[in-house]
């Protein structure tokens, strides 16, 4: 009887025709149509409620110097169906489970007159589609250079959509809210401005890209499990409204470079009436492969400060000297250099920071700028590397390390390769080790400048394949990653759970540099955070940085409370209290809350949300019953309605709302805000007013 019910839903699910093939989620909210043109060129369309979301679109890809590429002349020689049902745990994550629900359409395309096969693989969830090109290992197709893959994501509609540039560095945007047909006028000027490459096309945005239909439903387009492949962006026919992926090119301009057999990432496409959905969504995940770290146990959630912002504003420096006659290009004699007194990195400082973390229950300390080599290259030259070895000499790591130890906290390693990636290469087994033989568990590395030697794009093929390197490599010495400048997260740290956090986007830091769109927060969660956490750095309490730095007139566009929100609606695993300590013992009330925040989740709750305007979420911390709440607010003052409702039956709590105050204002009045206690049940409920650019956090504790 079993096996005859598993039949009957397989038949139910799939079902297929002489032209097409068509694919059904498991409980049929979904339908996806597979079929060949005329001419033999591979089409899909997606049905979500019986709504068109996507039209029909073609699939293949253009090959280099090639006859013939893999876009038309195809026959169908077999198809596959399969339904697939696993529970699986993350190491860390929102929730302490992931449902990995979905049936599967493998097709098999002979091309005529090169007699070459592709599989095109599809699997539709309960949210949305994933599929990818997969290459058997053949005798006509075992070499191959992709010019460009011409997958497409046909849209039904002038929707509205968030994005950023297409540009092959950096996503480190304040994203534009717009019609798709009016992304050519608006990018025109970020193009001459600000784009690195600028031969990119004016209509080329990056995943993940948020889109929201007139009729209220919302789409997200992106990636997973990028390996040994370039980035994906996204190029718009206007005109059509379709999208084409948009592969990112290496120095010469190759888009890949394949060797059967292989397959390339999948793409990704989320719908659902609800926002809340997309948020919530864990299919990104569930399209990587399982953790191939078979003992964990290492790797564990981290909340940190750091001597960071104090640089990042300009009132310390990562550089040692300013004497640069004396220190030049790697010849270095520090014996004879004058330390130019505002380096950050130094003993006494970092102490100050290891005292501050110790005593308010922090785990680490980040350190920026104990290394040799920032001289030269903030001085003289931007191909200068680091040897990721040499301190300088006011930071004595061995002495550092035990006074840390001593205090019960660590310190994390900075790696900045100045994109120096061969560079790092050389050194990265020896660095390893040095983190190993003194104590440091974390490192944070850096990409910043032009990729060396030959000057790659920060996400094409060859360097995507360099992160992907660097992980496996730092978990042979269990050591935890967080990568800044790489390429935006696909869901790699499901198999790699070591990769901790990405930067990949704008944050925190910008604040120092002119500042960010204070809706900027309720945009990064439907789009970078699809892929994997980020290290945001929230927490700023000082939001006139000339109080930092006289000469840097920088605001921080934010409230106080929207900032203690940030540790609950920007999920990561790795979470920094990014001001200095002097700032919040200005705010001791207000950085209780950071202090007694959570890192690490087993349920989650997307309580309200809408990509630009607000989102609030609930998270109950792991091995409690204590929940905590953020909310984070676009630029028009509102009040959210929640309900307690996802507390436990029976149990009572209390609750302490850090909120906006009535004049707060995130240009005007940031530091106004309201502390106060409630008792509060699963019957309870809450209006809550947050200001533009502000918000609200609540910690709620259960009363023993």
């Amino acid at each position: 009887m079993k096996n005859l019910f598993f039949a009957s839903l397989i038949l139910f699910a799939f079902s297929s025709i002489a032209e097409a093939q068509q694919l059904k989620s498991p409980e049929g909210k979904f339908v996806m149509e597979f079929s060949l043109q005329n001419d033999g060129t591979p089409t899909y369309n997606l049905k979500y409620k019986n709504k068109e979301v996507v039209k029909t679109s073609k699939l293949g890809l253009e090959l280099k110097d090639d006859k013939k590429s893999l876009l038309n002349d195809f026959t169908v020689v077999d198809t596959k169906t399969s339904t697939f049902d696993e529970t699986w745990k993350p190491v860390w994550g929102e929730v302490d489970h992931i449902r990995n629900h979905y049936n599967e359409l493998a097709v098999t395309l002979n091309q005529k007159g090169t007699d070459r096969q592709i599989v095109i693989r599809f699997r539709l969830f309960e949210d949305g589609l994933g599929f990818r090109y997969e290459f058997p290992a053949q005798k006509n197709l075992t070499y191959f250079v992709i010019k460009e893959e011409r997958s497409q994501f046909a849209m039904t509609g002038d929707h509205t959509a968030f994005w950023i540039p297409g540009d092959y560095d950096t996503q480190e945007y304040d994203y534009t809210k717009s019609k798709l047909s009016e992304i050519r006028g608006l990018s025109e000027k970020a193009y001459t401005a600000n784009v690195s490459q600028k031969s990119f096309s004016p209509t080329g945005v990056q995943t993940s890209l948020m889109l929201k239909t007139n009729d209220g439903i919302y789409i997200n387009l992106h990636e997973a499990a990028l390996i040994n492949y370039s980035c994906m962006h996204l190029n718009l026919d206007d005109k059509n409204l379709t999208f084409t992926s948009w592969l990112t090119p290496d120095a010469k301009g190759d888009k890949g470079y394949m060797q059967a057999p292989s397959h390339s990432p999948w793409r990704t496409i989320m719908v659902s009436d609800d926002a809340r959905e997309i948020l919530a969504s864990k299919m990104t995940y569930n399209l990587n492969d399982p953790s191939k770290i078979d003992n964990t146990s290492w790797i564990k959630p981290v909340k940190y400060v750091g001597v960071w912002w104090e640089m990042i504003t300009g009132k310390s420096s990562w550089s040692y000297t300013n004497d640069y006659p004396t220190v030049q290009l790697g010849v270095t004699d520090f014996a004879k250099a004058k330390p130019n007194g505002t380096h950050g990195a130094n003993n006494a400082n970092v102490k100050k920071y290891i005292d501050f973390a110790a005593a308010n229950g922090f785990d680490a300390v980040l350190v920026e700028g104990w290394n040799e080599g920032w001289e030269d290259w903030f001085g003289h030259s931007k191909d200068y590397v680091f040897d990721f070895l040499t301190p300088y000499p006011d930071f004595d790591v061995k002495g550092l390390h035990e006074y840390a130890k001593s205090k019960g906290v660590k310190i994390i390693m900075h790696h900045e390769t100045s994109g120096s990636v061969r560079n790092y290469e050389r050194h990265m087994d020896a660095a390893y080790k040095f983190m190993n033989d003194n104590g440091y568990d974390a490192v944070k590395s850096g990409y910043v400048g032009d990729i060396l030697p030959r000057g790659e794009n920060h996400y094409s093929q060859w360097i995507v394949n360099h992160y992907q390197y660097a992980i496996e490599k730092a978990a042979d010495y269990k050591i935890m990653v967080n990568a800044h400048e790489a390429v935006r997260p696909t869901g790699i740290a499901r198999t790699y759970p070591n990769l901790i956090g990405n930067e990949a986007a704008r944050g925190t830091e910008y604040q120092a540099f002119g500042g960010s769109k204070p809706n900027h927060v309720t945009v990064l969660p439907f789009t970078r955070l699809i892929g994997g956490p980020m290290d945001y750095t929230p927490g700023i309490f000082e939001m006139d940085i000339s109080k930092m730095n006289p000469e840097n007139k920088s605001h921080v566009n934010s409230t106080i409370a929207n900032q203690l929100a940030l540790y609950v609606t920007m999920y990561s695993p790795l979470q920094m209290a990014a001001d200095t300590p002097e700032n919040y013992n200005r705010f001791p009330d207000a950085f209780q809350f950071i202090k007694d925040v959570a890192v690490d989740w087993s349920e989650s709750k997307y309580i309200e949300a809408e990509p630009g305007d607000f989102i609030t979420v609930a998270r109950k911390a792991k091995g409690t019953n204590n929940w905590f709440v953020g909310n984070v607010n676009g630029e028009t003052p509102r009040t959210s309605n929640i309900d307690f409702s996802f507390l436990e039956k029976g149990k009572k709590y209390t609750a302490t709302i850090y909120a906006d105050a009535k004049d707060a204002h995130y240009k005007t009045n940031p530091q106004a805000y309201t502390i106060k206690k409630i008792a509060v049940t699963n019957k309870s409920k809450l209006s809550q007013f947050s200001a533009p650019g502000g918000g609200y956090a609540i910690s709620i504790i259960e009363n023993k």
